[in-house]
């Protein structure tokens, strides 16, 4: 399967290291490169890509506020955050946002290409040094169980309710009753946001989100 691609960034150089990165991805389409918020929600409505690669500061309209958009839109597209900001509140608020990946400008160009293709498959990716960053203890933090631990980490890999049950067998039913606790322990409202809490917290390291 191609992943069609866009690229938002009001950096000429930045956009034409990207560009040639993608481009060498046999699986990756790039379709269309906008400079500013504005270009990118024209382009992102006329090329309906897979993943949408958005700066989070660009002139017009931010990157944030662009995965908003897509969100609420109902428009099947991938908000993936790509930034030089590792600060801890631009991640919350990109994946509360909509967002499914946060990735630094720093970057390798098989990691980028790795990123595009979790969120794509419905993963979560989040750069290593973001989330190390975001890896801290908290006494008053209450724990998953084993299995709802182990039920996250794969729907944080992308997979459905029925893959997981499959996977674990287990029925999908059980799946939803342990992603309800999962969501109630962390104080989370999506799947998302969970990863992202248990991250934060040390409950799920990094190395098992990624192995």
């Amino acid at each position: 399967m191609t992943i069609r691609v866009i690229l938002a960034d009001d950096h000429p150089l930045t956009r034409k290291g990207l560009k040639d990165y993608i481009e060498k991805e046999s699986d990756l389409d790039l379709v269309g490169e906008a400079s500013d918020g504005t270009g990118a929600w024209e382009l992102i409505g006329k090329e309906l890509p897979d993943v949408a690669l958005l700066d989070i500061r660009m002139p017009g309209e931010n990157g944030v506020s662009l995965a908003r958009r897509i969100r609420d839109s109902g428009l099947k597209v991938i908000p993936v955050m790509l930034t030089s900001f590792d600060s801890q509140q631009y991640v919350i608020a990109s994946l509360r946002a909509g967002a499914r990946g946060y990735i630094l400008k720093t970057v390798t160009p098989d990691e980028l290409s790795r990123a595009i293709r979790i969120v794509a498959k419905g993963g979560l990716y989040l750069d290593g040094e973001v989330a190390r960053s975001m890896e801290e203890s908290d006494s008053a933090f209450e724990s998953l169980s084993a299995r709802e631990r182990e039920v996250l980490l794969y729907a944080a890999r992308g997979l459905s309710s029925k893959e997981i049950a499959r996977d674990l067998i287990i029925s999908e039913r059980t799946v939803q009753t342990h992603l309800g606790s999962i969501y109630d322990k962390l104080g989370a409202r999506n799947k998302t946001e969970a990863m992202l809490l248990a991250l934060k917290y040390g409950v799920v390291a990094l190395e098992e989100l990624i192995e």
